[in-house]
């Protein structure tokens, strides 16, 4: 009786303790769940890392192109800067020269004002002292060309006049002295006795010679000295003209090289700032090349162990599922198990490129002034021949003397003239050779600013773009960074559920085991029984060690899966963190580029409207400068007859 109710006892145990592993059902369930989810997740992850690939192929090829083509732009931007040092240091020394020229120049009108006023004060002086000598002389000739009479004593103080004259030659002063000596050799008896003696009695036309001869060669060499005054001047007068000219000349080439000059300082400015801003951009592209390869190259090597290690997972979650399964495991449940996925953070594909003397000569006879009269077709010529040979030789001289006067006179109005017409043609030449060299200057510039500008109009636009890029990544980034951490938070939650799930599973089995074993044999005394049990039955205990030990690796895994998951999402923010930092700062140098270009383009549109003006008034004094120079062609220029030609026929 007793052994058949133990028999009987032993299938309703049985029973009771496949009922006490429901648990392991929802073992088996996370692990069918986590199979699938494993394999989707795995083929999205070959499809996301296929997709990262292309991105680093593409950014790399883009980069490097970047980066070739910032070196080339950083050689040329180091040969115009030192093309610009060069040419600055050239100007600069050329200057100098200027400087120093426009200072011996000056320093030699000077010199030659002081030269030309001691001449001057000396010609006055000595035209003076002729003039009043010619004058005394004239005066002494009319006293003394009165009719043949004795003339009183006081007659004969304009004789002494002249010995008090200091271009009076010794020879004819002494010849007056003779001629005074005369009147006081007379006997004294007649000075006492007789009347009112005459101061001269007119003995002789030698005095008179004399002093017709001094008064001629003094009127010829103060005719000479004027002459020769007019020859000073109009020496002076040239060459004065020609060092102003020069000295204009040398400042506006100073004033011409210096604007250049500053114009190559301010090229060389700009491009040491594009030099500086080439180079930021230049290193930052590297740098980020060196980052995106570093990071390209780890992804792709956790990538194939992330792919084996989910095919080892996947493996090992259909074995357990064999196990759990197996008929050594009580229930069927379906377990959830996540796979030990790590998320790539796919962050790094998120990254984007962003990324200047006339004289006179005397006049001739009556018959030469009559046959240059006819030829030269001059009517005062004719009528002063006329009158030569009809008045007396005294009224022809002064005739002569007023033509000399009269062609003297002409000449200097035309030396004035031919003057005023070098001055004027001079200036008018150098004003339509500045104004041609300006309006050539000017169209140089604006092409120059024009292809500035759309260049920075190309460059703003690229790097608008590159902005763009850069914030469609972070955008982009931050999303999946929050999908990623949801999916991290939710995995972590399933395999903090999956873990209390296993725990309680071995617990169950535990026990249950535990429990087996206490059981112990039935001894019948009395009759011989047969054969039966020689040990007690504590259940599946063959089969209980290896549940209970997967049962335990399940749970490890489940830990090891939270851990990793929790690092996994550790790392994918701190890599999101540092994406975000280098997109940000790539973004801010970009933003400062742009900001320092717009001001450039704005300067240089600024400037570009400052020469369309500039060359639209020098244009307009250009066309001023060859209006007056037409102008003056006709009186300066064309006049028929050159002026060398007139002071030739002339003389």
């Amino acid at each position: 009786f007793v052994l058949p109710a133990l028999l009987a006892c032993v299938p309703a145990m049985a029973e009771s303790t496949v009922e006490s592993v429901t648990p392991v059902q929802k073992v088996i369930q996370l692990l069918d769940n986590m199979l699938a989810k494993g394999k989707e997740e795995k083929h999205a992850e070959q499809v996301q890392f296929a997709a990262f690939k292309q991105f680093c192929d593409d950014t790399t090829v883009e980069k490097k192109r970047s980066i070739k083509e910032a070196e080339e732009k950083i050689e040329v931007l180091k040969a115009d800067i030192s093309k610009f040092t060069a040419d600055a240091a050239k100007l600069t020394k050329e200057i100098a020269g200027h400087d120093e020229d426009i200072s011996v120049w000056t320093g030699d009108k000077k010199a030659a004002t002081s030269v030309r006023q001691l001449e001057k004060t000396d010609y006055d002086a000595l035209h003076k002292d002729y003039s009043e000598s010619v004058d005394a002389l004239q005066r002494a000739i009319a006293v003394l060309k009165k009719q043949a009479y004795d003339r009183k004593q006081t007659s004969l103080a304009q004789l002494k006049d002249l010995q008090q004259l200091t271009l009076i030659p010794k020879e004819a002063k002494s010849a007056i002295d003779a001629f005074l000596q005369q009147d006081q050799d007379a006997p004294e008896g007649l000075e006492v006795s007789a009347p009112e003696a005459a101061g001269y009695e007119f003995q002789s036309h030698g005095i008179i010679e004399v002093l017709e001869k001094l008064e001629e060669k003094f009127i010829a060499e103060r005719t000479d000295l004027e002459k020769a005054e007019m020859n000073s001047k109009h020496a002076y007068d040239m060459l004065m003209q020609d060092l102003t000219a020069q000295v204009e000349q040398a400042s506006a080439d100073r004033s011409s090289k210096a604007e250049i000059k500053a114009k190559k300082l301010q090229a060389k400015a700009d491009a040491q700032g594009d030099l500086t801003d080439t180079t930021t951009t230049k290193e930052a592209d590297e740098k980020y090349l060196s980052d995106l390869t570093g990071t390209c190259t780890q992804k792709a090597s956790d990538f194939e162990m992330r792919q084996q290690l989910r095919a080892e997972e996947l493996e090992a979650i259909q074995k357990a599922i064999e196990i759990l399964s197996s008929s050594s495991v009580s229930g069927h449940a379906e377990t959830y198990l996540p796979s030990l996925a790590q998320k790539a953070s796919a962050l790094a594909q998120l990254r984007a490129a962003g990324s200047a003397p006339q004289q006179l000569q005397q006049q001739r006879a009556a018959d030469y002034l009559a046959v240059q009269g006819r030829e030269l077709k001059s009517h005062v010529l004719s009528a002063l021949a006329t009158k030569i040979t009809a008045d007396p030789f005294a009224k022809v001289k002064k005739m002569i003397k007023d033509l000399i006067v009269r062609l003297m006179e002409e000449a200097n109005e035309e030396a004035e003239h031919k003057g005023w017409c070098d001055t004027e043609l001079a200036t008018n030449e150098q004003t339509r050779k500045e104004k041609t060299e300006a309006v050539e200057t000017l169209h140089a510039e604006i092409d120059e600013l024009e292809a500035s500008i759309a260049k920075l109009t190309e460059d703003l636009t690229e790097l608008s773009k590159a902005i763009a890029d850069l914030d469609s990544a972070m955008a982009e980034a931050t999303s999946l960074r929050q999908k990623e951490k949801a999916d991290n938070e939710q995995t972590i939650k399933d395999s903090q559920e999956a873990q209390t799930a296993v725990a309680q599973a071995l617990t169950v089995l535990k026990e249950f085991y535990a429990k087996a074993g206490e059981a112990t044999a039935l001894i019948q005394s009395g009759k011989q029984m047969p054969e039966i049990f020689d040990s007690p039955y504590k259940g599946m205990q063959a089969e209980n060690g290896g549940v209970i030990g997967m049962l335990e690796v399940i749970e490890s895994d489940f830990a090891r899966l939270e851990a990793d998951t929790t690092a996994a999402e550790a790392t994918a923010q701190k890599e999101y963190d540092s994406f975000m930092t280098e997109s940000k700062v790539d973004k801010a140098a970009k933003t400062t580029d742009v900001e320092h270009k717009t001001a450039k383009k704005q300067d240089e549109s600024q400037a570009l409207t400052t020469k369309n003006a500039d060359l639209e008034g020098t244009q307009k004094e250009l066309d001023a400068a060859l209006a007056y120079f037409d102008k003056l062609k006709p009186s300066c220029v064309d006049a028929g007859v050159s002026y060398e030609d007139r002071v030739a026929r002339r003389k």
